[in-house]
């Protein structure tokens, strides 16, 4: 490291200084340096105030307070510094549609007294001069624009770039102050017209002479990303001084900024001075070190001068002193997964300037990776030989001259080079192998060098040769057809270690010096005796120490056993001594005893490890003295002789003489030892019969015996298969296994070591050292298996039965691998267990299990004078078996030992029962705190058949740490009859104070799991549970305590109950407030510690006048500290006419009876204390206390919150308790319950409420897109149809893949925790590339299952269709670098406001719906944005066209209209949920569908359609219903009228604008109700719902119309309440599609109609179609109408209608009913049929009239019916003098327009505006959701004779 210059710190100098200024230091890969880096700021330094400021017209007043405080302006900087500069510049927003009025008179002035529009404009360059400042700020005067958002971006950018006519001083402190108070564009943000159509900001400074932005209209606005950066290198610090509308918008952009400020302006900007100095101050006390233009190469960290790491602007320094930090350099080894010496060079040097971020001074730091080289590539011979004169020779290799080719640079690359004879390897055909091109001089380029390789593409690198399945054993590279292995591995498969570190044996030397050690393993000698892997004698494989050195010790001492012979005695490894007296047995290793046969007599000896670590053998002591038998017996052996012999001859006479003695003298002869049978070996059983529920283990231990001489060992071999009853044709049976699949093999293993009661407890250190002890030998051993991982759940037990090896321990675990491994494992298991050892772990001999999921095999050992031993046998027992299945256990072979196999073969057949009782946990997931102390689960029981029963439980750890978070537990419990639920308490641990001082605390949990359910019982849905351990309670839940509560306008109080749950140990307050009551009425309700229920108490008297009947809303807001707003925010208060209550008497009413009460009439009492408690996501548990007398039963009433009691299911049950059960997860219910006799039912219980408990949620709705550009997209996606519980966030996941759907690249994931924010930008994609991307949902039990869609941006159009402009969205650039976060940017509700208002339009938190649903259909005036295709499309169009001399372009608008319950329509349409949102698209007209006419002009408008008509000027329109989404497209013809251009725009505009306002529907009279929602109940049940509709009076009721779409009886449901919108359709046929449609009424009548086609999809019963499966699953869809209407005029009096096919029509189609009818009566209604399936059909009308609209329906005509329509409206109008003028028909239009019905689904706009314009409208299905489009045609005539002729048509869709 060199410091090039080092000018010392001169605080006498008034600037901000840096020490040192140059350095330069080159870093190796992975070198690190650390650098002393001393700052200075003076207390008044240098400062330039720019300040930019908004001149559209409502910041009039903001610009006039400014002019009158330019004095203290200056009062302000003078006070900052001694040597400032001010200056100040001025924008609006780009001259151009729609963000500009471009009529002339609005662009010479756009308001009173304003000056024309323009983009950004210098005012007053950088002065010192403060007087010059002010009067030239006075001379300023406002301009004006259309849209609230404003181009300051625009003017930000060049105030940035420009310094040089800014005024920006190099060495001061640059400050740009910018206020506004609206929104802003940027970069393709979609309410801009010009997305997709300008170029990028080019980031250069285009300003002229006058200081005017001249390239506005020419580019597009720049990104925040730019801004940022351009800021930053700029040294300039933004202050946002912005009013209340907009500064949600600044603050979040402000965290993008390394240093920024925002202030609050008052709303004429007088306090503009007071925010100004708190910025100054507030930056002044910030400081940040960034390194800036940091190549990719390295990495900067800063620290404090104590060498801490200092977080963002954490540097404390003041303002006159110097102040010091540390810069950590570091050179990366790895960039982006490619070693730093690889990439750019110019990534791996460059200067780096190091700064505080408020300084323009900076360290520069110039560095650089060194990449050695070698000194070969330093002396390069230029022309050498080698090369033939062509190129250089570098390190032996030519490298060619420009022209030359080839190895050694002799051949040309001309073409007469080309010769593909040179690419074809010998004994080969094919050029490159067939794998690469041919290029010049026979080189070849391989198609992928990833995989293949050579000078002919010969060698693929995956064909090398492979050990233990993995390529050159995972060691090496395949290089050129050979693998090439790393240091220290040598072989053809790298399968040989070069170290002898595996050839060592237990005394540290090499094969025991016997054998030599080659690849790794020792090749031991032939001796007779078994050997270790490491040469050393194996006595544990022969039964012990004494019976291996028998024969080796008969044979040296005495010369006499079966190794005798001299040769075969010679190779015994066995050292013996010869002694006089042996040692005792505790002093050696054994002490040992045998008979020689030779002599009848017996020896003695000793075992003793080798002294010396030379010795290569034990050593044997030997007693000289054997024991023999004493001699004088020896004269009896002939006499036993002669009487053998007089025994045999005896019975020989016997057999000759008498049959009757056969039988005899067999049994005789079997009596003598020399004639008896060998030894057998066998199962005891042949057939054992099992009940799964009785079945205490999912193991048998199955004897087998051995018979025979019970001397030797032998080992048993077998195996298992699971389901051999079904046949070659089962359908089990057909299903192959994947031998890719990973499963689970259980291993069992008997360890050499006595089994110990530590063992049997997991936690005890014993265990756990042997448990680790295990897996680490465990894992050597099975990891040259292709696919295997480690092993787990390792436990240890002892086997009953087991032989002289009882006493042992057994190790069973688990080994994940692919099935196809499983003859592998166990011939590798058998191998080890032979060798006793499986690496360092000791095992027994002959013992050992393997199982999979469907098969299992083993071994197992007869010791000496063992007779019985048990085969552990796996049953493989699981949910999916059948009824009753059979396993076929068999003994294989005896490969130790002289044992023949007897009983061979044994059967198990396991009948499946039905369980007696289910286990589970009551949900999921439990959350408790770590000051309760004691988390208690519960453990639940549904019983099935009474009695008792038991199950396993145990917890485990995840975050949370045992004995440092919690206790673990672990048990049986025992349920006895009648016990339902147990609780397990588990000690919660208290934080210790280290890790309470922890800022990122990891959220901490663990498990409980339930296993081993014994005596018939079974596990049940939440077999595990995750426990949360939270450090904070979770805060109270307030929420009233009713859904609706009813009064009497006689009643002195209205007294409504709010109850509290969690957390009641602390205050809480809330708020209350009345809505859409007589008289507003708030106030606060208070909670005290342990209370749980307040009430809110309303006089009605304290209004003055008479009590009328109301019905209001009662809402709880704003609550405190650590309490939350629950489920029931809102109640309903009923106050009805009356003086005094009625009695009350069930079943006919609601209410409840005393139960100590006498009985009227002998009706049973009420139930008492009727309690309800959920059990889990879809059951609730109720009890109660039986009432007086004897009840015959129960009827137990529940319904879902919010449903009709009339429409709540019966339960009938016989004893005081009762389970619901198949309910909605998350859902609220009402219940009450009544008893009943023989005079019938009795009083009802109080209604009581209960909500089931969350579940995981499903997955989102279907994913859509929007193209923005090939590299640009905008993906956004539905709520779940089954959220289960609250979303509280989404994870996306988006991965480059390739055609096979393999990842290509590293996935990202964005985590998006508001769950409103459904919508996620993507920039900076990889161009072409194709991504798949997943989506899906978190609720408070966790994560659901992935929606995925795959996408290839290029293969998509290549701008936007449309952009919904939704708050928030996050913005992810996918190739940021480190100097960026993950979300780059959010963006904002940049929207229209009304002309003239100075309050942004806000819209609300997100609406968009995409998706297809299963159980909930959203239809038209939902509150959502539709998918179209695979992006988004608008709900209403306005289309127009361009024609100028660039070319002609189409423009199209997209208006969303959402109100929400109760919505209001005003002009700012910020109130009553009104929601409004506007975007603009411009396209070439080269890219629609159809033709162009150059005698077309078209202009273009855009306004928000707001309930206030305006001046005919303005762009307000009027009538529109907010809730519905209505699409207009028009286009201007000029044809031959001599016009101006602009005087016909004008006159359209005022049509427009006059026609829609008349277009609006009476005072009083509802509008369509807002969302039409479809929920499936069952098969043949429908919950149809929809949302209050806007209606200026009050509603008294809906009625729901529903009749099959194919025809047949229209049934009509009255609905009087006017707070219950849902109805219930209980009688529906399964399959067939519904036509619904609902409509609200007032006392002005009824409202137009919504619309929804719906079918209920379910399995039926093939003997009856009308008739559901019971328990079938059913689900949603919609058939959809044919495609667009499109009319083409043909004469004056026919045209030509055409269409497209239903994308999902119900059945398959015949043809079509097309029917034609003048729109307002009059002439008959004319019918055609059209047969055929085309995509795209076509029909000629003729007979028609011109000047008369006709409504046109086309229907489709299916195998199951009809479709449903789809509408059009069309007028072929007059040129010629018709009866009405071309001009003066403005009246007719709206007496028209007056009279048409306005519909949701069809507005009805006669196209009587202007010649050639017409609109009309359609409705399109998409993914299950109607939405509304619009046909737009132009048609263009002209007069030639007389005739009128059709020249052409645009239509555009």
């Amino acid at each position: 490291m060199q410091i090039e210059k080092n000018q010392q710190i001169n605080m006498k100098l008034q600037q901000s200084q840096v020490s040192p200024q140059l350095m330069s230091m080159t870093l190796l890969p992975g070198e690190e340096r650390l650098v002393d880096v001393e700052v200075f700021a003076p207390t008044k330094g240098p400062l330039d105030l720019y300040i930019l400021m908004d001149f559209s017209n409502s910041m009039a007043d903001d610009l006039d307070n400014l002019k009158n405080m330019g004095q203290e302006l200056a009062t302000l900087v003078n006070n900052l510094s001694n040597d400032y500069t001010i200056g100040f510049g001025k924008f609006v927003d780009k001259v151009v549609e729609p963000q500009t009025d471009m009529r002339p008179a609005k662009l010479k002035q756009p308001w009173h007294d304003s000056d024309p529009p323009f983009s950004f404009q210098n005012v007053i360059k950088l002065t010192s001069d403060s007087k010059f400042f002010i009067s030239e700020l006075k001379k300023e005067n406002i301009s004006g624009n259309l849209d609230a958002p404003e181009g300051g971006f625009d003017a930000i950018l060049q105030a940035a770039v420009c310094g040089d006519k800014i005024g920006w001083r190099p060495e001061s402190t640059h400050l740009l102050v910018f206020s506004t108070e609206s929104a802003f564009h940027y970069e393709a943000d979609g309410i801009n017209v010009l997305s997709g159509i300008l170029p990028r900001n080019d980031e250069l400074c285009h300003l002229d002479n006058e200081g005017k932005y001249t390239e506005d209209i020419n580019q597009d606005y720049p990104s925040i990303p730019t801004l940022v950066r351009l800021l930053r290198k700029n040294n300039i610090i933004p202050i946002f001084a912005v009013t209340n509308h907009s500064i949600t918008y600044y603050q979040k952009l402000q965290e993008y900024f390394p240093i920024a400020e925002v202030g609050l302006l008052q709303e004429d900007s007088s306090n503009i001075i007071e925010v100004m100095n708190t910025a100054f101050k507030n930056i002044r006390s910030k400081m940040s070190i960034h390194a800036e233009e940091k190549p990719k190469a390295f990495a900067t960290q800063f620290l404090t001068t104590s060498g801490s790491a200092a977080q963002f602007g954490a540097f404390n320094y003041t303002p006159g002193e110097i102040g010091k930090f540390k810069m950590l350099l570091r050179a990366q080894q790895e960039v982006e997964e490619a070693p730093v010496c690889k990439i750019d060079p110019k990534q791996r040097e460059g200067t780096m300037r190091v700064k505080p971020s408020t300084f323009s001074a900076a360290a520069n730091v110039r560095a650089a990776v060194l990449c050695p080289t070698c000194e070969c590539e330093k002396t390069k011979i230029p022309k050498a030989a080698r090369c033939h004169g062509n190129g250089e020779l570098v390190c032996g290799k030519c490298q060619c001259y420009e022209g030359w080719l080839s190895t050694f640079c002799n051949c040309s690359a001309s073409a007469a080079s080309q010769d593909s004879s040179q690419c074809i390897a010998p004994d080969t055909t094919e050029p490159c192998s067939g794998r690469g091109d041919c290029t010049d001089c026979g080189i070849c380029v391989c198609y992928n060098p990833d995989q293949f390789e050579g000078p002919y593409c010969q060698y693929d690198k995956t064909q090398c040769q492979r050990y233990g399945g993995f390529l050159c054993n995972d060691r090496g590279s395949c290089v050129m057809g050979r693998c090439a292995c790393t240091e220290g591995w040598s072989g053809n498969a790298c399968e040989c270690p070069k170290s002898n570190q595996t050839c060592r044996d237990t005394k540290g030397g090499v094969c025991n010096g016997l054998g030599k050690c080659v690849c790794g393993r020792c090749e031991c000698p032939n001796s007779g005796i078994e050997m270790t892997s490491t040469c050393e004698a194996n006595y544990q494989a022969q039964l012990g120490v004494c019976e291996a050195m028998r024969s080796c010790v008969q044979c040296q001492a005495w010369k006499t056993g079966e190794k005798k012979e001299k040769k075969e005695c010679a190779k015994c490894p066995v050292k013996i001594v010869m002694v006089d007296e042996l040692k005792e047995a505790k002093d050696v290793l054994d002490s040992c005893s045998f008979r020689d046969e030779d002599d009848d007599c017996t020896y003695h000896y000793t075992v003793e490890n080798p002294k010396g670590t030379t010795d290569k053998g034990l050593e044997a002591q030997v007693l000289k003295k054997k024991d023999c038998p004493p001699a004088s017996l020896l004269w009896l052996l002939p006499l036993l002789l002669f009487l053998l012999l007089l025994l045999a001859l005896l019975l020989l006479c016997c057999w000759k003489y008498c049959a009757c003695c056969k039988t005899c003298w067999q049994s005789c002869l079997a009596l003598l030892p020399c004639c008896r049978k060998g030894r057998m070996v066998g199962f005891k059983e042949h057939e054992y019969m099992l009940r799964q529920s009785l079945l205490t283990s999912d193991h048998l231990d199955t004897p087998m015996v051995r018979t025979g001489p019970p001397k030797g060992t032998d080992v048993v071999r077998w195996k298992v298969t699971d389901n051999v009853h079904r046949g070659a044709n089962h359908p089990q049976a057909l299903i192959k296994p994947n031998p890719k699949e990973s499963i689970q093999y259980p291993i069992s293993l008997r360890l050499n070591r006595l089994f110990s009661e530590n063992l049997s407890r997991p936690e005890s250190r014993d265990a756990e050292q042997l448990r680790k002890e295990v897996a680490d030998n465990l894992n050597e051993v099975y990891k040259q298996i292709p696919g295997a991982q480690k092993v787990q759940k390792t436990s240890f037990r002892m086997q009953r039965n087991a032989g002289r090896r009882q006493e042992y321990a057994i190790m069973d675990t688990v080994l994940p691998a692919l099935r196809g491994s499983y003859s592998d494992i166990v011939k590798l298991t058998e191998k080890n267990v032979q060798s006793g050892n499986l690496r360092d772990l000791k095992v027994v001999p002959g013992y050992y299990t393997v199982a999979t999921d469907r098969e299992a095999a083993g071994a197992i050992e007869f010791q000496e004078n063992v007779e019985s031993v048990d085969v552990h046998v796996p049953l493989f027992v699981k949910d999916e078996d059948d009824d009753k299945k059979q396993l076929l256990l068999e003994a294989v072979d005896v490969p130790l030992g002289i044992a023949d196999i007897g009983k061979r073969l044994v059967n198990i057949t396991i009948f499946k029962e039905h369980a007696t009782s289910v286990f589970s946990f009551l949900q999921p997931a439990y959350t408790y705190s770590r000051q309760d102390g004691m988390a208690n689960i519960p453990i639940t029981r549904e019983i099935i058949e009474d009695g008792r029963t038991q199950v396993t439980y145990r917890s485990r750890d995840l975050t949370a740490k045992d004995k440092k978070d919690y206790l673990t537990v672990e048990g049986d419990l025992t349920y006895n009859l009648g016990e339902t639920q147990k609780i397990v308490p588990v000690r919660l641990l208290e934080l210790a104070e280290k890790d309470g001082l922890l800022d990122d605390k990891q959220v901490k949990q663990f498990v409980m799991d339930l296993s081993n359910p014994r005596h018939g019982a079974k596990l049940g849905r939440y077999p595990r549970t995750t426990v949360t351990i939270a450090d904070q309670p979770e805060p109270s839940a307030i929420m009233f305590k009713k859904g609706t509560q009813n009064f009497l306008t006689s009643d002195p109080t209205y007294t409504i109950p709010v109850v509290r749950n969690r957390n009641l140990d602390t205050p809480a307050t809330v708020k209350w407030r009345t809505k859409k009551a007589q008289h507003d009425m708030s106030g606060p309700l208070k909670f005290g510690p342990g209370d749980t229920e307040k009430n809110i108490v309303i006089d009605p008297k304290t209004h003055p006048g008479p009590i009328k009947p109301e019905s209001f809303q009662l809402e709880l807001y704003d609550p405190s500290n650590g309490a939350s707003i629950g489920e029931r925010k809102t109640t309903i208060v009923n106050v009805t006419e009356g003086g005094q209550k009625p009695l009350e008497f069930a079943p006919l009413t609601k209410g409840s009876i005393n139960k100590t009460a006498t009985s009227p009439g002998g009706h049973v009492l009420s139930p008492a204390n009727l309690k309800a408690k959920a059990t889990g996501p879809r059951s609730i548990h109720l009890n109660w206390d039986p009432p007086a007398g004897n009840p015959m039963g129960y009827k137990v009433k529940y319904w879902i919150y919010g449903d009709p009691e009339k429409d709540a299911q019966v339960l009938d049950v016989k004893t005081p308790q009762a389970d619901l059960t198949n309910l909605y997860p998350y859902c609220d219910y009402e219940m009450r319950v009544c008893g009943y006799n023989a005079m019938g039912d009795g009083y009802n219980t109080d209604m009581v409420s209960c909500q089931t408990l969350e579940d995981v949620p499903g997955e989102p709705g279907r994913l859509a897109f929007n193209v923005i550009s090939p590299t640009v997209t905008q993906v956004s996606w539905a709520e779940p149809a089954e959220t289960n519980g609250n979303i509280t966030a989404y994870e996306v996941i988006y991965t480059p893949i390739d055609d096979d759907m393999k990842p290509v690249g590293a996935a990202k994931k964005v985590k998006i925790d508001n769950p409103k924010k459904r919508m996620l930008l993507i920039e900076n994609l990889q161009n072409a590339q194709t991504y798949q991307y997943k989506v899906r949902a978190k609720n408070s039990v966790g994560w659901g299952p992935f929606r995925d869609a795959t996408i290839n941006l290029a293969s998509q159009p290549t701008r936007p269709l449309s952009i919904p402009i939704i708050p928030d969205v996050p913005i992810v650039d996918a190739e940021a670098g480190d100097e960026y976060d993950s979300y780059l940017m959010y963006s904002n509700e940049v929207l229209k406001s009304p002309a003239g208002s100075k309050t942004p339009s806000v819209s609300g938190d997100d609406y968009t719906m995409n998706g297809k649903w299963d159980q909930n259909f959203l239809f038209p005036g939902g509150l959502g944005t539709r998918n179209l295709s695979a992006s988004s499309s608008p709900m209403s169009t306005l289309s127009s066209n361009y024609t100028g001399a660039g070319g002609t372009y189409t423009t199209e608008t997209t208006t969303t209209y959402l109100t929400g319950p109760g919505g209001s329509r005003r002009q700012d349409m910020i109130g009553g949920g009104g929601v409004h949102t506007s975007e603009v698209i411009m396209r070439k007209r080269s890219e629609n569908r159809g033709y162009t006419d150059e005698n077309i002009r078209d202009s273009i408008v855009m306004g928000d359609l707001s309930s206030k008509f305006q001046s005919p000027g303005g762009f307000g329109y009027t009538g529109m219903q907010s809730s519905s989404q209505n699409q207009f497209s028009y286009s201007l013809s000029q044809g031959s009228r001599a016009r101006t251009p602009s005087s016909d725009v004008n006159e359209a505009l005022y049509n427009l604008d006059r026609v829609l306002q008349d277009a609006r529907l009476s005072p009083g009279v509802p509008d369509t109700p807002s969302r039409l929602v479809f929920s499936a109940l069952g098969p043949t049940a429908l919950k149809v719902s929809w949302q209050e509709p806007y209606c200026e009076k009050d509603i008294l009721g809906y009625t729901v119309l529903y009749q099959q779409i194919n025809g047949g009886e229209m049934k009509r449901v009255d609905v009087t309440n006017p707070a219950e919108n849902s109805v219930i359709i209980q009688d529906l046929l399964p399959n067939h599609s519904y036509l619904f449609k609902v409509k609200a009424q007032s006392q002005e009548g009824w409202g137009p109609e919504r619309e929804g086609v719906i079918t209920i999809e379910s399995a039926v019963d093939p003997k009856s179609p009308l008739s559901p499966m019971p328990g079938s699953p059913f689900t949603l869809s919609t058939p959809s109408a044919p495609g667009p209407l499109v009319f083409t005029a043909l004469s004056p009096d026919s045209l030509q209608l055409s269409w497209e096919k239903p994308r999902k029509p119900n059945g398959d189609i015949l043809g079509y009913v097309v029917t034609c009818e003048q729109l307002h009566g009059g002439g008959d209604v004319r019918t055609f049929q059209v047969n055929g399936n085309s995509a795209e059909t076509s029909l000629t009308v003729p007979n028609l009239t011109e000047n008369v609209p006709y409504k046109f329906k086309v229907q489709a005509r299916t195998t199951q019916g009809f479709g449903p329509e789809r509408e059009g409206i069309i007028t072929i109008e007059s040129q010629d003098g018709g009866a009405m003028s071309q001009y003066n028909m403005q009246s007719m239009q709206m007496s028209e327009m007056s009279q048409m019905p306005l519909r949701t689904n069809d507005v009805m706009l006669d196209s009587l505006f202007s010649d050639g314009m017409m609109m009309t409208t359609q409705r399109t299905e998409t993914s299950g959701m109607v939405t509304r489009q619009v046909t737009k045609e132009v048609v263009q005539r002209s007069v030639t004779g007389g005739a009128t002729v059709t020249k052409k048509m645009f239509y555009e869709s």
